[in-house]
């Protein structure tokens, strides 16, 4: 047996999304990192040993211009190009390519950490090392640091290291969440284990082991839904233990997830019930995923009315957006449905402060064991959440080893050095904008060959019958005179328009009506109809148009999408689970539907021109949508007449590192397994090639270059500081957008 130390600037426990997230982002910013995780594999639940599909604050389209970016949306947009159809493999081989791309992580696979050396009072602890054995190779390892993070899931690392946590549902009385329960309990929600199948081709059959349940005689095909062919994502349904301990009983609760499993195959292949003879079982898991243990007690705790109010944090530094997601205790035994859910306006906002231990001062948390009540804690547990959490945990540790000082001195004296670097690494966090005082691009002025001014969609591919109320969503900068749309009316009628604002800049769904408008229509196909209506608000935001049901109009959808302009189909009331009460309020982000009009925009034009996509929002500090598009969008790109972005400076300056961001579609929902296909591999708003040119001696001199580029972030680090007063980004293709558009240009010395 080996007796080892290893000393970094930071400790990782736990090699999940969020420790991988923590673990990169720390390396990046020059720190050394230890990175342990107890299995084989990185990507926890998300791994092909567990098969959980990564789900985050798009909601699977609920909310709109939600994707991640960061690490995470780094790994999304990869895994897109290079495993379209969703294989575990290639996501296990995506995860772990992205960890060892950055030198300054160890990474530690098979080592399982289980003692834990701190001290201090109870109030104030810190810890000094963690020792794990490494499974297979008689390794017992001690990592040493400065700083240590949890991203264990379990919290076994703040366990051992005396920090406080809570275990199950809090009271409703204790933070006021009228989804918890009135008295405070030890109910967590349970654990999952997925199987695969396929069809063989010929017959196969199956005989059902004597451990196997029968389940016709439980509740579960009366609750469930069960069909041959569903496979992984369709049983996220198969949960139990959630009246266990998750992880004391985790032996027990693989057994039942087991009988289960076999049980439903059984009554898939030999009730009669169904067509199946040629399917054959593929892949069975074997590890429970675990949705729920320990959530350690933070400077704050974030809770339900924090999520529902989409509550503005000084300390944000994450945002989310996976509803509060909560399930019956009984899991698959339950006659209740298998979740129930409450969505917010759009996405909400996560604090630095629900990411480090209040009384372990060295600890910081990322992932499903971050300070929030159990019912917040129905969003935030969601992987691609946990992801930019993690980000989020890593920077904040690699500043405070830096610097020397504990989180909560971050917190209190660096808070916004902490936010601007989350910006300046295209993290996920929202509303704050870039205010790094060493970026020359923010003191340059900008211009552009050309820039889209005229907002329109005017080719049609499909018609769409107004049988219900349709929304519009587009910029207005500085203002909305009035809006064509294209339609067909099969009998003389009138056309009505409402024009709402979204009152926040970071929802997409009607807030407060602002004016409203109509127009009579004869009868007739493929007519342009004209509505004025006039909003000029006081900043730049976007409008919510509703054209109101008309079941004599037919309008038009396009296949050429527009970036900053999204259509919706409102449904029915939103159903809130009974047994909540009347108290619950409405979720508009599921009354108005984005899926059925995916990269489909209704056709429409414009009357007045917009400033939404001048080449100044490149240098507006924000990096992603909020309120507006914020990017740079020219004309028409063609393969003769490339399209540039021009950045010049009064006096020269001297140029060593240039970041560029281009547009990967945020309101595209990717995904790394199987629960859904989306059919192109690269985002086609990115840019594909282009040259970084400089103007030196009376002539552009290229500088740079990206040929076939599938990234959102790419930052160009030239060989020598290069004076100048005028940058040059020159876009000559996309990977299938037909216009080029930049969303953000850095510049540094």
């Amino acid at each position: 047996m080996r007796q080892e130390v290893i000393t970094s600037d930071i400790t990782v426990v736990g090699g999940g999304l969020a420790g991988v997230g923590a673990a990169v982002a720390a390396a990046r910013l020059g720190r050394t990192v230890s990175l342990i995780q107890n299995r084989p594999v990185l990507g926890g639940n998300s791994s092909s040993e567990v098969r959980v599909w990564v789900c985050g604050a798009t909601a699977h389209g609920t909310n709109r211009y939600a994707r991640e970016t960061g690490i995470m949306g780094e790994m999304f947009v990869e895994n897109q190009n290079r495993n379209i159809d969703g294989n575990p493999y290639i996501w296990d081989m995506i995860v772990l390519e992205t960890v060892r791309a950055e030198p300054n992580i160890r990474l530690f696979l098979n080592t399982d950490v289980h003692e834990v050396e701190a001290e201090g009072d109870a109030d104030s602890r810190v810890i000094r090392s963690v020792t794990g054995w490494m499974m297979g190779s008689e390794r017992r390892i001690r990592f040493e640091s400065s700083m240590f993070l949890d991203c264990t899931g379990d919290g076994l690392v703040g366990f051992l290291a005396g920090a406080k946590y809570h275990v199950g549902r809090e009271a409703r009385h204790e933070y006021n969440e009228d989804w918890a329960p009135p008295f405070a309990d030890d109910i967590t929600l349970g654990s999952t284990m997925f199987f695969y199948t396929k069809d063989a081709g010929h017959p196969v059959k199956f005989t059902q082991p004597s451990f196997a349940k029968d389940i016709s005689k439980t509740t579960i095909p009366l609750n469930r839904v069960i069909r041959s062919g569903d496979n992984g994502c369709a049983y996220w349904w198969i949960e139990w233990g959630g009246e266990l301990d998750t992880v004391h009983d985790n032996e027990q609760i693989r057994d039942e997830l087991w009988a289960v499993i076999y049980g439903i195959w059984d009554y898939i292949k030999n009730s009669g019930n169904f067509d199946a003879d040629n399917m054959a079982l593929e892949w069975v898991g074997s590890i429970p995923g675990k949705r729920e243990y320990r959530r350690f007690i933070g400077d704050y705790v974030l809770n339900q009315n924090d999520i529902v109010a989409q509550r503005e944090f000084e300390d944000g530094v994450a945002f989310g957006g996976w509803s509060i997601d909560l399930h019956p205790p009984q899991g698959m035994y339950s006659t209740e449905s298998g979740s129930k859910h409450l969505h917010a306006d759009g996405v909400y906002h996560v604090p630095f402060r629900s990411l480090y231990s209040v009384n372990v001062n060295n600890l910081i948390m990322a992932g499903r064991d971050i300070s929030a009540s159990h019912v917040a804690f129905g969003t935030t547990r969601v992987m691609a959440t946990c992801a930019v959490i993690g980000e989020a945990a890593g920077t904040g540790a690699a500043l405070c080893a830096e610097k020397g000082v504990s989180p909560r001195e971050l917190y209190r004296n660096h808070l916004r050095e902490l936010q601007q670097t989350l910006l300046r690494q295209d993290a996920s966090i929202i509303g704050f904008r870039n205010e790094d005082s060493a970026d020359l691009a923010r003191s340059a002025k900008s211009t552009a060959s050309s820039t889209l001014m005229q907002l329109a969609v005017e080719k049609p591919a499909e018609s769409y019958r107004l049988a219900s109320d349709i929304g519009l969503l587009l910029p207005v900068d500085p203002e909305l005179t009035g809006i064509d749309l294209l339609v067909d009316a099969e009998e003389n009628t009138t056309l009505e328009l409402e024009l709402w604002d979204t009152g926040r800049g970071e929802n997409y769904v009607p807030h407060t009506i602002q004016t409203i408008a109509s127009t009579s229509v004869t009868k007739g196909a493929g007519q342009w109809v004209r509505l004025l209506l006039h909003w000029k608000p006081d900043t730049p935001q976007n409008a919510f148009l509703i054209v109101k049901v008309n079941e004599r109009i037919v309008l038009h959808l396009s296949d050429e999408p527009q970036f900053g302009v999204l259509a919706f189909e409102k449904g029915p009331q939103p159903v809130v689970s009974p047994d909540l009460g009347e108290q619950q309020p409405d979720q508009p982000v599921v009354q108005w539907n984005m899926r059925p009009f995916v990269r489909k925009p209704i056709c429409f034009r414009l009357l007045s021109p917009t400033q939404a996509f001048t080449p100044d929002k490149v240098i507006d500090g924000y990096h992603r949508p909020y309120a507006g598009p914020h990017l740079w969008s020219s004309v028409f790109l063609r393969e003769d007449t490339p399209e540039w972005l021009e950045l010049s400076w009064s006096t020269p300056v001297n140029i060593c590192t240039i970041h560029l961001t281009f547009n990967d579609d945020v309101n595209e929902d990717l995904i790394n397994l199987h629960h859904h296909r989306t059919s192109f591999e690269t985002i086609p708003e990115l840019v594909k090639d282009y040259r970084v040119q400089i103007y030196m001696n009376g002539e552009w001199i290229s500088v740079a270059e990206g040929r076939n580029n599938r990234k959102r972030k790419v930052v160009h680090t030239l060989g020598r500081s290069v004076t100048s007063n005028r940058l040059r980004i020159v876009v000559e293709a996309t990977n299938g957008c037909p216009r080029a558009e930049i969303v953000e240009i850095r510049v540094y010395e």
